[in-house]
């Protein structure tokens, strides 16, 4: 986020109302996607809350230990609810995450992909 943020607008002033702060979150999944709800298990998540000097508020919860991280993605929330820096926030900041994070999915999706194997039924050579 930083490195994206030398083409976007200063932000504003801001103060930490909490955070940031590091803990725990319960991972929950379900077998087969529709199946009963299970305890996967616990990933430690950082999160922080700041407040512009306008009073609006900016929050952000993320996986990792990266406090830094963390309070900057608040500022950045608080940030893109300002008409005046929003658009320019989208742009400098937001697109190339969200480009980033769609070519590291069609990777994944690639690398699996190449690992298919698919298995001929009884039915289908009869």
């Amino acid at each position: 986020m930083e490195a994206h943020l030398t083409e976007a607008p200063a932000l504003p002033a801001h103060r930490v109302i909490r955070g940031p702060e590091i803990g725990l979150t319960m991972l929950r999944g379900r077998a087969g996607g529709d199946g009963a709800a299970f305890n996967l298990g616990e990933a430690t998540i950082t999160r922080c809350s700041v407040s512009l000097d306008d009073g609006t508020l900016g929050h952000c919860w993320r996986l990792g230990r990266d406090r830094r991280a963390a309070e900057l993605a608040a500022l950045i929330d608080a940030a893109l609810q300002q008409p005046a820096l929003r658009p320019a926030l989208l742009i400098a900041v937001v697109e190339p995450l969200r480009n980033t994070q769609a070519e590291e999915a069609a990777l994944g999706a690639r690398r699996a992909a190449a690992t298919e194997v698919r298995f001929a039924t009884l039915a289908a050579m009869r």
